[in-house]
């Protein structure tokens, strides 16, 4: 009997896991096309509406969490997805594809999720996130926002000439608004946000359920399994980057996210709660210092050199590797 409701368990996270990944991919799509139809330019649109609906799943899951009292897996979400996409997804990347880069495509971005993750550690000291921490993350965030924009335009300006051209000869692009195209996007708009919902609520619930059955606790099961399959979407495009072998739509991908996760998530998942949210002794201690070294390590050296180095991917992956030792076995 006990083995049969484990299976059911693990067989409904698993089925949470598809639903948030597919219903996030038809939720990006849709919301992308209802902004183009909307107005609003590609440069926010590229900038803030594609950024924020990639990191719904996360989103949802944690305010699901927390709203339900399972603090240390909204918590564990939200720093373990950082961790991951750092700690294995970026480690397969410059494992694979190490590259020399422009920095100052970079930096601004890595500095703003350097100092995410530093206010994180220091959230861990004060022992909880409360209304001053979370206002410092959404400040960091606008900056973000701010950021995003500025370096989408400047990209966009190189493309003057073409631009010019393309409007000189009237062939402009169109976003297709034929009535099927419209029905098809408000469907996909429903049903990924729909997906997204109902398979966060599976994740949190099962998950709870798991770390029952198995006897770790929730925060476990939130950096480990929850924080990796919320960051799938992040793993299909990095491997897609590399056969690709387009090394900065990986990375570019992956700091966006983290800088995302580290200052939006938790505040919004406080503001639901309506309360602040308490730190966990075991996350102070290693969860939030992994994540800062992990973001050292893959941000650091870049900063110095202008190159991101396969040392650094095995390095990435080494310190994750320890981590999750440490924490399945602390």
């Amino acid at each position: 009997m006990v083995q049969m409701e484990l299976t059911i368990t693990i067989l409904l996270f698993l089925v949470g896991i598809v639903l948030i990944v597919k219903g996030g991919d038809f939720f990006v799509d849709a919301a992308t096309w209802i902004a183009e139809v909307s107005g609003i330019p590609k440069v926010i649109i590229g900038a803030t509406v594609v950024s924020l609906a990639t990191t719904l799943p996360e989103m949802i899951v944690s305010v699901i969490a927390a709203v339900d009292g399972k603090v240390d897996m909204a918590v564990g979400n939200a720093i373990g997805s950082v961790t991951a996409n750092i700690g294995l997804i970026m480690a397969i990347s410059l494992i694979f594809m190490p590259s020399v880069i422009n920095r100052k495509d970079y930096v601004p971005k890595s500095i703003l999720m350097f100092c995410a993750s530093l206010v994180i550690v220091v959230s861990g000291r004060t022992g909880n996130i409360g209304l001053f921490i979370s206002t410092v993350l959404l400040v960091l965030f606008v900056l973000f926002l701010v950021e995003n924009i500025r370096s989408t335009q400047n990209s966009m300006n190189k493309n003057t000439a073409a631009l010019k051209a393309a409007e000189n000869t009237a062939v402009l692009p169109k976003v297709d608004t034929e009535k099927s195209v419209v029905i098809t996007n408000i469907v996909k708009f429903v049903v990924g946000a729909a997906g997204i919902v109902i398979g966060a609520n599976l994740l949190v619930n099962n998950g709870s359920e798991l770390a029952r059955h198995i006897g770790i606790s929730e925060r476990i099961i939130g950096v480990t399994l929850v924080a990796v399959g919320t960051s799938l979407p992040e793993l299909v495009t990095t491997i897609t980057a590399i056969i690709k072998k387009q090394s900065s739509l990986s990375i570019g991908n992956i700091l966006g996210a983290n800088i995302i996760d580290l200052t939006l998530i938790l505040p919004v998942s406080m503001a639901f709660a309506r309360k602040p949210l308490p730190i966990a002794a075991s996350s102070a201690a290693l969860d939030f210092p992994a994540c800062l070294l992990v973001g050292c390590i893959a941000v650091i050296p870049m900063i110095i050199t202008s190159k991101f180095k396969r040392w650094q991917g095995f390095a990435l992956l080494a310190v994750y590797i320890a981590y999750l030792i440490l924490t399945c076995t602390a």
